[in-house]
């Protein structure tokens, strides 16, 4: 994780830069430096209603009504604002069970996310259940090593996507994980798992070569890490050379502070997750420069209440 000396050391880069007049604008060196806010969520697993005043962990915490408020507070302040989600939207309440997903997606259109992958149990109405819910998502669903030939989701979701803050360019990729074992054969039906690390090194790498991105985040479902060797964020980041942000689900791991890793091009990765159940929305302020720079400036995980 990021420890406290280069935690505050970030921090202060931000700080400063926002004291000397906001983002974007140009330094006195005449760089255009700009300021990029991201948000994200995972594992929301239909979460609608903030939960019970049981005497729970998480009581009064979460739920989309304060999620949406919180957002639009963050959007009216920063100017260049992302919102993100990493997977597992389905699955966990009532909600699901009797309309299968429509609720959940169409929540995250009117919050208006910009993107997200696929989780495993967004596949727990079946290939066809995710794809009767695609039309009500104002979103792109991003996910790079699936293959849906000759299934209900064939064309209907993206390997990457961009988008443009500013004048900068965000690729956005997104990762699946192993269905096997995880799925009813029969929910995923003829979807064909590739090996993440492979992809990722390949997409990424189109995406500032060939695209010309000025970042790249990847959205993932593999995991945060494991004792073993099963595939996991940590390994992304440590053996590929362009992605800048990983935003991770899966695991549930709640992040106190974004994990830096030096990549393959002896570069800074950064990993983020925020738990499970929409009860915290991560934010993490970016600093990108004429140069092609794009460093954390700082990061917070606020937990949601009602």
């Amino acid at each position: 994780m990021l420890n406290r000396r280069s935690f505050i050391k970030h921090t202060a880069l931000g700080s400063g830069l926002l004291l000397a007049g906001g983002f974007p604008f140009d330094s006195l060196t005449g760089e255009r430096i700009t300021k990029l806010t991201i948000l994200h969520t995972n594992d929301v697993h239909s979460r609608l209603d903030p939960f019970p005043m049981d005497g729970g962990k998480y009581q009064g915490q979460g739920g989309v009504a304060p999620r949406a408020a919180l957002v639009d507070k963050i959007r009216a302040q920063e100017e260049n604002v992302l919102l993100l989600d990493a997977g597992d939207i389905f699955q966990g309440t009532p909600y699901f069970n009797l309309y299968k997903g429509e609720p959940e997606i169409r929540a995250m259109s009117m919050m208006g996310y910009d993107a997200c992958t696929m989780g495993n149990h967004d596949f727990d109405a079946g290939v066809e259940g995710f794809a009767k819910q695609l039309p009500h998502a104002s979103f792109p669903v991003l996910v790079a090593n699936y293959d849906f030939t000759n299934t209900e989701l064939e064309h209907k979701t993206q390997p990457y996507t961009i988008i443009k803050k500013a004048g900068i360019k965000i690729g956005i990729m997104g990762l699946g994980i192993e269905l096997q074992g995880l799925v009813s054969p029969s929910s995923f039906g003829n979807t064909k798992y590739n090996d993440p690390l492979p992809v990722a090194k390949q997409v990424s790498e189109m995406l500032v070569k060939d695209k010309k991105c000025d970042m790249v985040i990847c959205l993932s479902h593999l995991g945060y890490k494991y004792d073993g060797n099963k595939i996991c964020d940590m390994d992304i980041a440590k053996e590929t050379e362009y992605i800048n942000l990983i935003i991770g689900g899966h695991t549930h791991t709640f992040l106190d502070a974004p994990v830096s890793v030096i990549n393959k091009a002896g570069r800074e990765t950064i990993v983020n997750q925020v738990g499970w159940a929409g009860v915290r929305l991560g934010r993490l302020d970016y600093i990108l420069s004429s140069k092609k720079d794009a460093n954390l400036a700082s990061a917070q995980s606020v937990i949601i209440n009602k």
